[in-house]
């Protein structure tokens, strides 16, 4: 009698190894994409200290290191006297105490030179040794180009604030924002294909929904993240301290007040407002998606990475309503950024994982 033969395993349990070139470039840009969540943290917390008006002058080059005299120390000081800041919010300040705030710009601006130089130094090299495709150089040289002009944005964004009042422009901090999430999200991508590279995608009409469905929170997220910018730029998340009503109603007075186009922008109540309904409606599609997941045949990866997900944007959605409740406190307020990089970051690394096999349970 004929022995049965094992059947193989199914493609959605496969798991791919990637080669050791590819790996070696993959942890590079894991590397600048961590390095980027870094700098999108640092800024968080440069933001909300107050501290990103305090270096009000624009030096690539000499502003590599910081003052290392006495002399140079009262330089930058006399600069930041003559600044908005200083006359309407920070009058009488002393030398120590604009240390305290210099050190997180300074380290903000000298976190991005760095970066530029581990995205610069290895691409160069892993060029000369032909492990970058020739189809992807243009890519990553567009990368490099972007990063530089994502440093002279945020110098653009400063400079609003140096002028008649002290706060930054809130389009120029939402597009200084927008492009170092674009940014992250690009290096995540190019760092996925090589480290964990998806089999062949199995054709299935559940798979279709679901990558539809994720496709939309993925947009939508990238909106809220992007409400949240103005949210920032406005101090919106001073106002309307409670959840879920503002000023006692779903929705309050003055919404889309005209001008109404103008509204979503620089209205404070239209700005929260719009803020809590995107991230109702990134809850809403992120549960839905993984939910719909639950039924197809992931490999144990991409189920996890599922349940993330939808860990993710519940704590996410938790300390959004904190942070509002509490009206902004710093810790709670760098959290809630970090945490739209970390749902960001999950997201993505699931529309990766369905990019490979699926099957109907």
């Amino acid at each position: 009698m004929r022995q049965k033969q094992p059947s193989a395993p199914p493609l959605s349990a496969t798991v791919l190894r990637a080669p050791a070139a590819d790996r070696a470039v993959g942890w590079w840009l894991a590397t600048c994409a961590a390095m980027v969540f870094a700098m999108v943290t640092i800024g968080g917390i440069t933001r909300l200290s107050g501290s990103g008006l305090s270096l009000a002058e624009w030096a690539p080059l000499a502003g590599i290191l910081p003052p290392l005299s006495q002399a140079e120390w009262e330089r930058v000081f006399a600069l930041y006297r003559d600044t908005p800041q200083y006359r309407d919010v920070n009058a009488g300040m002393t030398l120590g105490q604009f240390e305290a705030i210099f050190w997180w710009e300074w380290l903000h601006r000298f976190w991005g030179r760095l970066l530029g130089l581990v995205f610069l130094l290895p691409l160069i090299g892993f060029a000369l040794a032909g492990r970058i495709r020739r189809a992807e150089a243009g890519g990553f040289a567009l990368l490099f180009a972007l990063g530089g002009a994502q440093g002279a944005l945020g110098w653009y964004m400063v400079a609003s604030g140096l002028v008649d009042e002290p706060r930054v422009s809130q389009y120029r901090l939402a597009a200084h924002l927008a492009l170092a999430f674009a940014l992250f999200v690009a290096l995540l991508l190019a760092a996925l294909r090589r480290l964990v590279p998806p089999a062949e995608p199995v054709a299935d009409e559940r798979l279709d929904r679901v990558r539809r469905l994720l496709a939309a929170a993925l947009a939508v997220t990238a909106l809220t993240v992007l409400a949240g910018a103005f949210m920032a730029g406005t101090h919106a998340g001073l106002t309307y301290n409670t959840f879920p009503l503002m000023d006692g109603a779903l929705v309050p007075d003055g919404l889309y007040a005209a001008p109404w186009w103008r509204a979503p922008f620089e209205s404070i109540e239209t700005i929260q407002f719009n803020h809590r309904l995107l991230a109702v409606a990134t809850l809403v599609l992120v549960l839905a998606t993984w939910w719909q997941s639950r039924w197809l045949a992931l490999s144990p990866r991409a189920r996890h990475v599922a349940n993330a997900v939808a860990v993710g944007v519940v704590a996410q959605i938790a300390l959004g309503i904190a942070t509002l409740l509490l009206a902004v406190p710093l810790p709670l307020g760098v959290l809630h950024q970090a945490g739209a990089v970390v749902l960001l970051t999950l997201l993505v690394w699931l529309l990766h994982e369905l990019r490979g096999p699926a099957r109907v349970a």
